[in-house]
């Protein structure tokens, strides 16, 4: 081989990594009854307080009788289970500035949160049929400024708590109401980070924090309603736990092996504390 036709490879350090989407609804629901959870088909037992009754009181004539408090019991289920498993040849480990291996774990972390997000967008379908506001055309950011204010006033009359209430909507959505003048000008981040953003945080309008996710669902078979949904963190309940995460060296090859072991359930847990909408583009 003469020197003209040697051409040495030159592997780079620096990766290129895979496009990510913007994770949202697992910050959006409650973590509040995550504990121990050892396996899949583990159960959290849930107990939520019914209505105290209020009586007329007349003094001196009325018998106060305490009653007994209910409670209606609700379950999370830890019924699914995810895996990852990789392997890194020592000579790939060594061409790739030992970067391979993290960068892989960080993007399997990635695709765990990815699997869990798409699964709690599908929550959707057990909310209350009188919480659906039904098809909407949105033309321009008006009309889908005008749904973020019906979607409001129907949280309201459902006395769905203030505090917290959330809206996500897919992208082109999002891009009509940031490009109306009545959504930008509210204050873009409020109480949220810069951190928030990068989880899809948009803006906060007509009371809620609205996000942005590419995991909306189309919501009408072989159509073009996308949904858009709004709610209460209380309304969703979510358990995960990232069981096992383990390295050990390959039997049969000389790499190392990266494993991980992810358990979770999630439950709508007040078929009243959503409501849904879905939108097409008038001009689509």
């Amino acid at each position: 081989m003469s020197v003209a036709n040697f051409i040495p490879e030159i592997w780079s350090a620096k990766l290129l990594l895979n496009f990510q989407r913007k994770l949202v609804y697992a910050d959006l629901v409650s973590r509040d009854y995550e504990g121990d959870v050892s396996q899949a088909g583990d159960t959290v037992h849930i107990n939520t307080l019914g209505a105290v009754t209020i009586g007329d009181y007349t003094p001196g004539t009325t018998d106060i009788d305490p009653e007994t408090l209910a409670t209606t019991k609700q379950a999370i289920t830890i019924d699914q289970a995810h895996y990852f498993a990789f392997e890194v040849d020592d000579v790939d480990k060594r061409q790739m500035a030992g970067t391979l291996t993290a960068e892989a774990t960080k993007n399997a972390g990635y695709g765990f949160a990815k699997t869990v997000d798409e699964y709690v967008v599908d929550l959707y379908d057990g909310v209350d049929s009188g919480n659906d506001i039904g098809a909407v055309n949105l033309a321009d950011g008006d009309d889908a400024y005008d749904l973020l204010l019906d979607m409001r006033t129907l949280c309201a009359e459902k006395d769905i708590p203030d505090d917290g209430r959330w809206c996500v909507v897919p992208p082109w959505v999002a891009g009509l109401l940031l490009n109306n003048e009545k959504f930008v000008k509210n204050a873009a981040l409020g109480s949220k980070s810069a951190d928030a953003l990068l989880n899809g945080h948009i803006g906060r309008a007509a009371g809620f924090d609205v996000y942005e996710s590419n995991s909306n669902p189309v919501v009408t078979s072989g159509g073009d309603d996308y949904l858009v949904w709004a709610g209460t963190p209380s309304a969703i309940g979510l358990v995960t736990q990232i069981n096992e995460v383990e390295a050990y060296r390959s039997q049969a090859h000389f790499a190392d092996v990266v494993r991980g072991l992810l358990l979770y359930g999630a439950k709508l847990l007040r078929p009243d504390g959503i409501v849904t909408a879905a939108a097409t583009s008038t001009g689509s």
